[in-house]
């Protein structure tokens, strides 16, 4: 037989074990919470959207896209995500751009055919443009050299592209770009990157 003492007793071992799985509960909760926010602070960005048709015809205007903060090894070919407090546009803006040449490089633009040219050689943009559609539109006086610690960015779309072409962007030092565009998120292609 069970005396009413050690009933009572059951009872509140119960309720501190029910509350004590709360608290461990809450405490997952608020840790996970916690771990995903510093990664999509520090390391990923889903938050970024294309802005203009300066990217286009790989990113039109609207398309969100998730950004590897992690990865600062930026190599021709990239597109990268810059914050605009580095050039003289809009500071709070984003812009959004491809690296066509990186430290040390000489950049040209070949006036008869608009090949880009990197160290006297034509730049092979044939995996996301059309070859021949660049202008010595801008106010870099070229051949330039790309300082150290910095890139040389183009839009896709270089009929409308402020870029490295133009002193208000100029080249890019490298502590302005915020990250690498790892794919479309919407919408939705898959996870190529163009």
């Amino acid at each position: 037989m069970v005396r009413p003492e050690s009933a009572g007793r059951d009872e509140i071992s119960k309720t501190d074990g029910f509350v004590e799985g709360c608290y461990e509960w809450t405490e997952a909760v608020i840790s996970a919470l916690i771990a995903v926010m510093v990664l999509f602070v520090f390391c990923f960005r889903v938050n970024v959207v294309v802005d203009g048709p300066s990217m286009q015809p790989n990113f039109y205007d609207g398309y969100r896209v998730f950004v590897n903060c992690i990865d600062r090894n930026f190599s021709r070919g990239d597109v990268v995500v810059i914050d605009a407090e580095g050039t003289n546009l809009n500071p709070k803006a984003r812009i959004i751009k491809r690296v066509v040449a990186t430290s040390g490089e000489k950049v040209d633009i070949d006036p008869d055919s608009g090949y880009v040219l990197i160290n006297d050689k034509p730049l092979d943009e044939s995996g996301y443009i059309q070859n021949g559609i660049t202008q010595k539109d801008g106010t870099t006086q070229f051949p330039t050299t790309v300082p150290p610690g910095c890139v040389f960015v183009l839009g896709d779309n270089r009929t409308v592209s402020e870029d490295s072409r133009f002193r208000e962007v100029g080249m890019i030092d490298e502590k302005y770009i915020i990250g690498k565009v790892e794919s479309i998120l919407s919408p939705f292609k898959g996870f190529q990157l163009q």
